[in-house]
């Protein structure tokens, strides 16, 4: 675990670790900061964390989900605007980037950014400045930005819905936030973690039968489904967690569950032999390795405990290479 301050990422699994000593780096710049991966995986954490690492954490942290603000709206929120700039603005109003001065702006959500306020996001990270609506000088700002997206932003810089120059001057130092199924040591860490945070004042365990079926789960809902996995158990947990204790979607997605669907038929079929039998466990739980690393063989060899070179073999073998 890195705490600073009250803030604390868990970091047992190596990936993370490496992860977390970058971003330490990174922290201590000035540089804007784009933040990618799946949704749940914690990039408001980490945004936060940045901020604290840095020289800024005395002054504001402004969070802004761009995805819930009315679109109607979201020039004047950002931006902020002058008195009687619009029907209804009866005073002048200071925009988040305003509220933010000398601290950090985290703008979640980047990719729902409309493309005609692009060019203003712009302007703040190239001239240090703003305009508010209806307004007729410039205003400098002094804010460090942290953006985060779920996809990957070059998608829809070639499909024209993202700026190219802006995507180039947040993504200066770009940090791809691994999910939960490729970060797996980190597992039980965070379920004591919630545990002690839901019941702080009761020694909840998880025997190792759950536990393992907790790891071999893929959480495609990240670390935020298995907050909330951890809260619904901890509510009827008396003394340990065991498998009975979780969630029916948790055991219907395990992984040798999954590995029996597809050998279902070897592991019946009597007429074939003990060589073609082993073939079809072996080939699918290179399959199922490679699931669960999104396809990525490095990582599925990891998980397979195989050396690359070997997991290539078996690639080849079962005819798995494209």
């Amino acid at each position: 675990m890195s705490p600073t301050s009250s803030l604390t990422l868990i970091a047992q699994s190596a990936v993370m670790r490496e992860l977390l000593e970058h971003v330490d780096t990174v922290s201590r710049s000035d540089s804007s900061v784009l933040l990618v991966g799946e949704t749940g995986v914690g990039k408001e954490l980490f945004a936060e964390y940045i901020h604290k690492k840095s020289t800024r954490e005395s002054f504001p942290f402004v969070k802004v989900g761009l995805a819930s603000l009315p679109a109607e709206l979201l020039e004047s929120e950002l931006f902020g605007h002058e008195k009687g700039a619009y029907t209804g603005a009866g005073t002048e109003k200071k925009g988040l980037f305003e509220l933010a001065e000398a601290g950090s702006i985290f703008l979640d959500d980047i990719d729902d950014f409309p493309v005609h306020l692009q060019s203003k996001l712009l302007r703040i990270l190239e001239s240090r400045e703003l305009m508010r609506v209806g307004g007729t000088a410039p205003i400098p700002v002094n804010v460090r930005v942290i953006c985060a997206s779920k996809i990957d932003l070059k998608v829809l810089v070639d499909k024209n819905l993202f700026r190219s120059d802006l995507y180039y001057r947040i993504n200066v130092v770009p940090i791809h936030i691994p999910p939960l199924r490729l970060r797996r040591d980190d597992i039980p860490l965070l379920i004591t973690h919630f545990l002690h945070r839901f019941i702080p004042s009761h020694g909840v365990e998880v025997t190792d039968e759950a536990m393992q079926i907790l790891r071999s789960y893929d959480w495609p809902g990240n670390i935020r489904e298995l907050r909330n996995v951890v809260q619904r158990m901890a509510i009827f947990a008396n003394g340990s967690i065991t498998p009975k204790n979780l969630p029916s979607e948790i055991h219907s997605s395990s992984s040798l569950e999954s590995i029996l669907k597809a050998c279902n038929k070897c592991l019946v079929e009597e007429k074939m032999s003990f060589e073609e039998v082993v073939h079809c466990l072996e080939m699918n739980l290179v399959k199922q390795a490679l699931l669960k690393a999104d396809g990525n063989r490095t990582q599925a060899a990891k998980i397979l405990n195989l050396s690359p070179s070997t997991l290539r073999d078996k690639l080849k073998k079962f005819n798995l290479e494209d």
